[in-house]
């Protein structure tokens, strides 16, 4: 054959044939192949991204356990002690009303933050493990536990 003849047999076919007989789609093999691999993947990263969402509430919840321990430092400079238990920590966005009344008082925050899973965080005066102590129960929200449900609190 020359190639004026295949050149003619080649334009003379619709382009259509021509496209779907060069085309090749993926086989159900290397589908299923590109589908383990994704799967063996993702067993691999998501455990390892869980935990560090974990971390990062963890690490939340201290950022904002010491925020909240400088602003009661700051109500105990300006005013001689720190809010009573009763006050506790609303002590530091609203002026007490109750006994011992602040002399010197004036907001110290904006609004009190939850911790990183949704619950207040508490305030004890006096502290169990230093004068004052402000903490977060954790992920399980109940005092003690371990890894993501261990307590987060200024002492630390």
């Amino acid at each position: 054959m020359t190639l004026k003849t295949l050149l003619s047999t080649h334009l003379r076919q619709p382009r259509r044939l021509r496209c779907l007989r060069h085309s090749r789609g993926f086989t159900l093999i290397e589908l299923m192949v590109v589908l383990v691999i994704i799967g063996v993947l993702a067993a691999l990263i998501v455990p390892n991204v869980l935990d560090r969402a974990d971390d990062a509430r963890a690490t939340a919840a201290k950022t904002d356990v010491n925020n909240l321990a400088q602003a009661l430092k700051l109500y105990r400079l300006d005013n001689q002690r720190y809010p009573s238990a009763e006050q506790g920590l609303q002590a530091l966005i609203a002026k007490p009303t109750t006994s011992p009344l602040p002399p010197n008082w004036k907001p110290y925050l904006d609004k009190l933050p939850n911790d990183p899973w949704g619950r207040p965080y508490q305030y004890l005066n006096p502290g169990v493990k230093s004068e004052i102590d402000v903490l977060s129960f954790g992920a399980d929200g109940q005092a003690g536990g371990e890894g993501k449900d261990a307590d987060v609190g200024s002492w630390q």
